[in-house]
């Protein structure tokens, strides 16, 4: 869920980062589907009339947090209507702030109960990640067929933690959480997605899109920023007040909750934009509001109408990088690329989604040659690292280290890309990349999908195999 910006040199390297063994229906960790059910769109040379639709029977999503009055800590309850399109006899969450990246900060997520008709019990899962689990895995009490529905409630503890800038943390006068509830770790057509966490400064996270509701309940002095179409909060009662909105289309979801001056826009599309800066900032909020505007317009010039009817940006202290999340980006920079790369991400994860443990490449390369593509040589992209040694299509397990993986996925991935760009000609390029985005909206892409939409310019596929982005 999104992309983090941060030094690993004081040379002029800049890095970004960021987010499957699968139970029932299976492939091993790191492994593509199987198998995808064939669509026009899929063929090579095809373009859909119009963007693809979410699923009708996605998942629904109810999500209630409360950040108590100390501030780091956040309770909540989840509620989760679910209908597979494969037979389950379980339902899986991911639990982000547990994996071995945040734990060492301070950061924890405990699920305190479950319920539902079909729940059985609940269980942690290591998945690679420090006590109690990376994954927490609700049994049900029989095989629910594809088609048949369930409902599942989950209440949870999350603790954040202090240290530098992550999804999750607190202090100066802000609190932030992404991915901050278990996180239902369906991938449609293949399953559950219990890949391993890793070490690395990246996600490892699969979700689908979902009919997500979200609440806040926090200090009245508080202003809250959220995913989703906000509405009016509610009258101050007993020093709190809640926040509430809605997104029909969520993979996951982000809040920040703090002492912030709010400015709001909309853009020549139409999108509504609420921008928000804490106290001392470098950037006022309708200077953040600006650029947002214009960033947004100009990559829905040749990647399509924005996904999504509004879109909020909290300034965080400049701990150095930026998150992105459905309809929210949490900023931590005032750098003008890291938004531009950060807004990219709507379109590469928000809407099309990818395993971002199997096919990290496929939302991060990608956001770094929009971002190329807007900026031009005020990108945080260099050409010549299309040259680097080593493959950009690994998963998160295949590289040594953090540095490898921001050299090759984002570095590497968005040289490759912008080569590939020149080889076919910008215009048909891009004209080929707003097919893939229209035939994989909503979806979980693969690197498949992305060859079919090349198969037409063999110059561009032959750039990206080189580069050890395509088979």
């Amino acid at each position: 869920m999104r992309a983090r910006r941060a030094a690993l040199a004081a040379a002029t390297v800049v890095l970004l980062t960021g987010c499957t063994s699968f139970a029932d229906t299976v492939a091993a960790p790191g492994s593509p589907p199987a198998s995808r059910e064939a669509s026009p769109e899929a063929e090579p040379g095809a373009c859909p009339p119009e963007r693809a639709e979410p699923d009708p029977d996605r998942p629904g999503i109810d999500l209630a947090f409360r950040l108590e009055d100390d501030r780091t800590t956040v309770t909540g309850t989840e509620t989760v209507e679910f209908t597979p399109d494969l037979p389950v006899h379980e339902l899986v969450f991911r639990l982000v702030p547990n994996g071995p990246d945040s734990a060492p900060a301070g950061n924890r997520l405990v699920v305190d109960a479950v319920r539902g008709d079909d729940v059985a019990e609940g269980r942690y899962e290591p998945a690679a990640a420090p006590d109690p689990g990376g994954l927490y895995v609700v049994a049900l009490d029989g095989e629910l067929t594809a088609g048949e529905s369930t409902e599942v409630e989950l209440d949870f503890t999350l603790t954040l933690g202090t240290r530098g800038f992550d999804r999750f943390g607190s202090g100066d006068g802000v609190a932030w959480w992404a991915s901050g509830a278990p996180l239902l770790a369906w991938e449609p057509g293949v399953g559950w997605a219990r890949d391993p966490f890793v070490e690395l400064s990246g996600e490892t996270a699969t979700s689908p899109a979902s009919d997500t509701t979200v609440s806040v309940s926090a200090p009245e002095d508080l202003v809250v920023l959220l995913t989703g179409a906000p509405a009016e909060p509610s009258a101050p009662r007993d020093g709190r007040r809640t926040w509430t909105s809605s997104e029909p289309v969520a993979r996951d979801v982000a809040v920040a909750a703090g002492d912030f001056t709010v400015a709001e826009g909309t853009t020549p599309g139409g999108v509504r934009v609420r921008t928000g800066v804490l106290p001392g900032a470098e950037l006022s909020p309708d200077d953040l509001l600006a650029g947002t505007v214009e960033s947004i317009t100009a990559l829905e010039a040749f990647l399509g109408p924005f996904p999504y009817e509004t879109l909020a940006v909290a300034l965080l202290p400049d701990y150095g990088g930026g998150i992105e999340y459905p309809g929210l980006i949490l900023e931590a920079t005032t750098v003008r690329q890291v938004l531009v790369h950060e807004v990219a991400h709507m379109w590469f994860y928000g809407m099309v989604g990818n395993s971002q443990f199997r096919d990290p490449w496929l939302d991060e390369a990608f956001a770094s040659w929009a971002e190329a593509v807007v900026d031009g040589e005020a990108a945080l992209v260099d050409a010549a690292a299309v040259d680097l040694p080593g493959p950009v299509g690994g998963a998160m397990t295949d590289y040594p280290d953090t540095a490898a993986y921001f050299r090759l996925v984002y570095d590497k991935g968005g040289a490759a890309l912008l080569a590939a760009r020149e080889a076919a000609g910008p215009g048909e390029f891009d004209a080929a990349i707003r097919c893939y985005v229209d035939a994989t909206a909503w979806s979980i892409a693969t690197p498949d999908d992305l060859g079919a939409a090349l198969a037409d310019l063999p110059g561009a596929v032959a750039v990206l195999e080189r580069a050890g982005a395509l088979d």
